[in-house]
């Protein structure tokens, strides 16, 4: 065997640390053991993030590559172990006890067979008795799978499971980029929009064997899971909503514009029209901003491009914008002037409150979608050079 051949490394197999001396022997133990039945060449790294327990010394002694990384979250501890493989398969795994790396066989397998994200689901392998919290097991997280598998249209089914693995050239392509607990979330949402190819094997989870809580909080972690999901789909966060406002504004406007409605003894009239006009213009609002967020994520390479809307930025330049905006204005300006000429009629006196506000209220719906189109437009073009 040459001396190339002794260096090569298939799989690294990555343990973030944050004070873990009660169960990080017991995790490094079984992995080295899962690596020796299996033959597979492989390494064990310790991403420390300033544990003060021992931790790096049971490391250290077992042969484990400790990595020591600064800044706070588990995101940072994975992506400073991660940067430090040399492996170009990736297992990590909490070293918390819970997750059983005596599997790290079966995530291989799939990686060989031209995998590159393999996700552990723990609903398919077992969850023991006192292993997740029945709210956790029977909401949180089939909410946020749920969410994510809607959201991305991805196929995973256990969202959060913590013992994954991955290629390493494709969890380079992903480029991920948040630091804290959101990070598994962001590598599987990453995968399904980059189309990767991915797999999912069962595996179980069990209690852990600390004496002290967990570092997971469940109120404040499942909310930045979920404000995650939602900040990476621009799609259902502005644009299906302001879709759907735009609709209604529309609709329940056109209806009421010629004379009031009664429903169910209910007049609707003006007042309604009013905040028909305010729906249009909130759901044009969160249209703009979901365009707005999906270029400048894909402009910072938070997501990635998109085929389609390049193609629509064929077509809608600054100059179409520009124009169409202008026609907003002028229709704005058409009604205000008919509006005015009634008034004028009847020698500026009193009007028909009714009446006069059906040509005041478009009106003004008008003007204002025509400042606010030939504003985004700009903005548009100034996110479009920064994109280039």
């Amino acid at each position: 065997m040459t001396a190339k051949e002794k260096e090569f490394i298939e799989l690294s197999v990555v343990m973030p640390c944050l004070n873990e001396a009660e169960t990080l022997e017991s995790c490094i133990r079984k992995a080295q053991r899962a690596l020796q039945e299996a033959s597979i060449a492989g390494e064990i790294i310790v991403a420390d993030n300033g544990s003060s327990d021992g931790s790096i010394e049971i490391a250290e002694r077992l042969g484990a590559q400790v990595v020591k990384v600064r800044d706070k979250g588990y995101g940072n501890a994975l992506m400073g172990g991660i940067a430090a493989a040399r492996g170009q398969f990736i297992v990590m795994g909490d070293a918390d006890g819970s997750y059983d790396f005596g599997h790290i066989a079966r995530f291989v397998e799939e990686l060989r067979r031209g995998s590159d994200l393999v996700m552990g689901n723990r609903f398919r392998g077992g969850i023991q008795d006192g292993a997740m919290p029945p709210l956790h097991r029977y909401l949180g997280n089939p909410i946020l799978t749920s969410v994510g598998r809607v959201l991305f249209r991805s196929s995973v089914r256990d969202f959060h499971c913590g013992l994954r693995a991955f290629r390493k050239d494709a969890y380079e392509r992903m480029g991920l980029r948040t630091t804290g607990m959101e990070f598994a979330s962001e590598m599987v949402v990453k995968a399904t929009l980059l189309k990767m190819r991915i797999a999912e094997v069962p595996t179980t989870l069990s209690p852990d064997g600390r004496s002290r809580p967990p570092h997971l909080r469940t109120w404040r972690d499942g909310w930045r899971h979920l404000r995650f999901l939602l900040l990476y789909s621009p799609r259902w966060l502005f644009l299906y909503p302001g879709v759907g406002m735009m609709l209604l504004g529309t609709i329940l406007g056109a209806w009421l514009l010629p004379a009031p409605r009664t429903v169910a003894g209910v007049t609707l009239d003006v007042h309604t029209l009013l905040y028909a006009a305010v729906f249009v213009l909130v759901g044009f609002q969160a249209i703009a901003f979901g365009v707005f967020s999906k270029i400048f994520a894909i402009s910072e390479g938070l997501l990635p491009p998109d085929p389609a809307l390049d193609k629509a930025f064929q077509y809608i330049t600054l100059e179409v914008g520009l124009a169409a905006g202008a026609l907003f204005m002028l229709a704005g300006l058409g009604l205000s002037v008919y509006a005015l000429g009634s008034w004028q009629a009847r020698h500026f006196g009193a009007l028909d409150y009714a009446q006069t506000m059906r040509l005041v209220i478009p009106a003004a719906l008008f003007l204002t979608l025509g400042v606010q189109t030939m504003l985004a437009s700009f903005f548009l073009s100034v996110l479009g050079l920064r994109r280039r």
